[in-house]
């Protein structure tokens, strides 16, 4: 583990606004395009998160949200400016790349809770 307790180091990070993509790669050869509702609905912020174990928010109607901008936060996260003016979750390196290998997991789970709450990703 590097410096600051983060595993993963980040060797490009490119914001695709157009396709509302954020794509990372890591010195390790992992390679992640995120789509933007996905990374908005697993915000690292406490709004989505909760303060504790089991008070995650489901947050629905994002299918179109997309990335305004990214803001680096030292040098172990970047904070991510949505443009439904959500801005306040740091996305650790760490929990970029969990993000990525655990994307169809998280993804599916998301869709089940959706459906399983009568919400939709369309606003």
């Amino acid at each position: 583990m590097s410096a600051g307790g983060t595993a993963h180091w980040p060797v490009e990070l490119r914001l695709k606004r157009a396709e509302k993509r954020l794509e990372v790669a890591f010195e390790d050869g992992s390679r992640f395009s995120l789509p933007a509702e996905y990374l908005r609905v697993e915000s690292p912020s406490a709004e989505v998160q909760g303060h504790g174990a089991g008070q995650k928010t489901l947050v629905h109607g994002r299918a179109h949200v997309g990335i305004m901008d990214l803001e680096p936060v030292g040098n172990y996260a970047v904070r991510i400016k949505f443009d439904d003016l959500h801005d306040t979750g740091i996305y650790s390196w760490n929990y970029l790349y969990q993000l990525g290998v655990e994307h169809e997991k998280r993804w599916r789970e998301y869709l089940d809770a959706l459906a399983a709450n009568g919400l939709s990703r369309e606003p």
